[in-house]
């Protein structure tokens, strides 16, 4: 039997991208039900587009669904999940969790109390590139890692309307940095853990309208490991994606994100790297994709897994609550101009 699949909100458009390979392959064992927006406008053009019905709440899609993905505007996130949970579905939730740690903590406590399968829609670590630099690390093929780099950008600027979208309200998604530099720091958190301190700088340096497009973090982990993460929401193109650095090797990859991953002419392979005594690069068969879309329908397989029973969370609840954790640690720093321990309580007040 294919799983019956609702849909909690439609803000984030990543849905209609792996929702489509479902959609129009029945073989893949998800099946749409219904669909719900607090925008009607949004709801009737994502259920149309999904060929989904339109329900009149949130209880009418859960009532006629398996599973649900939540995909509302983070803001909504804790209580969708909360009344997801209460009916025993299923959940695949998109990302950033939620805008605070309160939220995040009741998400938890609901997944616990309720028993239900849960997982955050994370793509990198859905990502075949991203994935094998994670083996090699956790193989030690390059030794201890000593420091490890993660630029991660969008060209908001360049997309016209963006500074008029809910992705700019704070009282909906807090600002640009909350919820992109969610990506590469929860790609942090799934290859090393969580760190023990943080120092960052936030700066808004095009639109005034939006916030905290640019900004770096600088991790510190208990055995001294350094990690950056580099955010710019208003970077036109680039190439390089992620360094990681170890004792007896180096790991680089190359067009990984939204503004390294286009039409434009490659230098060079994707994904390689090297071990001392090597005489040249390994270059990985895993070649980077055209376009960035293709990652992101390219999530339909995992997520496919995880609502047929076949695999257990991509990023888990309590995952996703530390990589929030770490994402407001970088708003307190940012703030108060010192270095931040990720366990501080002031990440409950940001």
């Amino acid at each position: 039997m294919p799983v019956k699949l609702g849909v909690l909100g439609f803000a984030h458009g990543h849905v209609f991208a792996y929702g489509g390979k479902w959609a129009e392959d029945p073989s893949l064992g998800i099946e749409f039900t219904k669909g719900w927006d607090w925008d009607p406008v949004r709801k009737a053009d994502g259920c149309a587009k999904l060929k989904m019905e339109e329900a009149a709440d949130a209880d009418e899609v859960l009532r006629s669904s398996d599973a649900v993905v939540i995909s509302a505007e983070t803001a909504f996130h804790a209580k969708l999940v909360e009344l997801a949970a209460a009916a025993k579905k299923d959940i695949v939730c998109y990302k950033p969790m939620s805008l605070s740690m309160q939220e995040a903590d009741c998400m938890v406590e609901a997944v616990e109390k309720n028993g239900v399968r849960f997982t955050l829609a994370y793509q990198m670590r859905m990502d075949p590139q991203n994935i094998k630099i994670k083996e090699l690390i956790g193989s030690g093929a390059i030794g201890p890692v000593y420091q490890y780099r993660r630029r991660h950008g969008l060209s908001t600027h360049l997309w016209g309307n963006f500074a008029d979208t809910w992705h700019n309200e704070k009282v909906l998604n807090r600002d640009i940095f909350a919820d992109d530099s969610a990506h590469p720091i929860d790609m942090m958190n799934w290859i090393f853990g969580v760190p023990e301190t943080v120092m960052c700088e936030m700066s808004t340096m095009d639109d005034p309208r939006i916030a905290n497009d640019s900004g770096s973090a600088l991790f510190k982990y208990k055995n001294g490991m350094i990690a950056q993460i580099d955010c710019n929401f208003s970077s036109c193109a680039t190439e390089p994606t992620t360094e990681v650095y170890g004792k007896r090797g180096t790991i680089l990859q190359y067009y990984g994100d939204a503004v390294s991953c286009h039409g434009m002419t490659r230098s060079g392979p994707g994904l390689k790297w090297i071990v001392n005594g090597d005489s040249d690069w390994t270059v990985s068969e895993i070649a980077s994709p055209a376009v960035h879309g293709w990652r992101i329908a390219n999530e339909y397989l995992m997520l496919g897994e995880f609502l047929r029973g076949e695999r257990g969370p991509i990023c888990s609840v309590y995952e996703g609550r530390d990589s929030l954790r770490m994402v407001l640690a970088c708003y307190v720093s940012a703030r108060e101009g010192r270095r931040v321990r990720i366990d501080d309580p002031a990440v409950y007040h940001v």
